[in-house]
Formats: C-alpha cells, structure tokens, sequence
C-alpha cells in the first residue's frame, strides 16, 4: 500500500497542481489527504488535486514520486480508476 503522487505540471489559478492517489483503496487515500490537510473539494472521484505546496508536504509525508503513467497504472491495477464520465458524476453527487 502506497501513496502516490505525479508531477506538478497542471496549472490553475496561477498555481502548479499535481494528483494524489493510493495504489491499494480509497480509504487508504482519503485518511492521508485528512491527515495532511488536503481540503475534501479537492477529490476527484478517484484522487486528490494538489497544489505543488501540498506535493511537499504528501511527500515528506511518505507519498512516493511517480510518473503520471505509473500513478494512472497504479490506479488501474487498483481497480479504483473511473472513467472520466464516472468521475463527472461523482462530482456532480458531491455537489449536491
């Protein structure tokens, strides 16, 4: 069981963002985010946009640097990834 992090190559709000994900559950996954103080509107149905700030902090943590294949592969192997109209739903029930 392993958290996993990629680049942060994903700009918005003239910030650097990255994805933060488990390799084995999503409980694994939303305890870390709780634990490192990853607000929940940052879930994305199967991982957690993160700022570049909060990359340092999950990887101080124990989060492991992965490419952004191998965190996709990792979520696949999980069986956790979503489809992207999956994850849109998701979201749209979060809102709620």
């Amino acid at each position: 069981m392993a958290l996993l992090v990629d680049p942060a190559i994903w700009p918005w709000r003239g910030h650097l963002f990255c994805h933060l994900v488990s390799d084995s559950h999503l409980d694994e996954l939303h305890a870390f985010a709780r634990w490192i103080g990853v607000p929940p509107r940052a879930y994305g149905g199967d991982h957690y946009d993160i700022s570049l700030d909060m990359r340092a902090i999950a990887i101080e943590e124990g989060a492991i640097e992965v490419t952004s294949r191998e965190l996709v592969r990792a979520l696949y192997a999980a069986g956790i990834r979503l489809t992207a109209v999956q994850r849109s739903t998701s979201l749209q029930h979060r809102s709620l």
